[in-house]
């Protein structure tokens, strides 16, 4: 085997989102029409990356996959970009945009990271989300 079967599998998923990607950033319409009432799953690079709850008025619930949620909510950003407040950080936004694909959603960070997401799964199911931790 090569290094480069290494590869093969993020380099798949990376170049079917490029090219597969035949429209242009959706609009927060477009957005909220197709994620109210769902759980997304999101993968990065082949692996999981995390998921999140969008919920009514455009309130959203995320999390890494760890059973730890975080509260927050969406809106319409500057050019077709959605950005996202979480309680734990709620003086900054997170500003993603997004397209439809064949295989569901891309998401791409506005920030420095320029990092992609891709929709892994998606459910009308909520994902599960642990209490606080609580101590003695």
């Amino acid at each position: 085997m090569t290094r480069w079967t290494t590869y093969l599998p993020a380099l798949a998923i990376a170049l079917l989102c490029s090219t597969e990607s035949s429209e242009a950033a959706m609009s927060a319409a477009e957005f909220e029409a197709y994620t109210t009432g769902k759980t997304l799953y999101f993968g990065s690079q082949g692996q999981d990356y995390g998921a999140e709850d969008y919920r009514e008025n455009r309130r959203v619930r995320w999390s890494f996959l760890d059973g730890q949620c975080k509260e927050g909510y969406w809106y319409e950003g500057a050019e077709s970009q959605i950005c996202f407040v979480y309680e734990d950080r709620p003086e900054t936004s997170q500003c993603w945009t997004f397209e439809r694909s064949a295989q569901g959603l891309i998401a791409t960070f506005m920030g420095e990271s320029g990092r992609v997401l891709y929709e892994a799964r998606r459910t009308d199911e909520p994902m599960l989300c642990l209490g606080p931790e609580v101590g003695v």
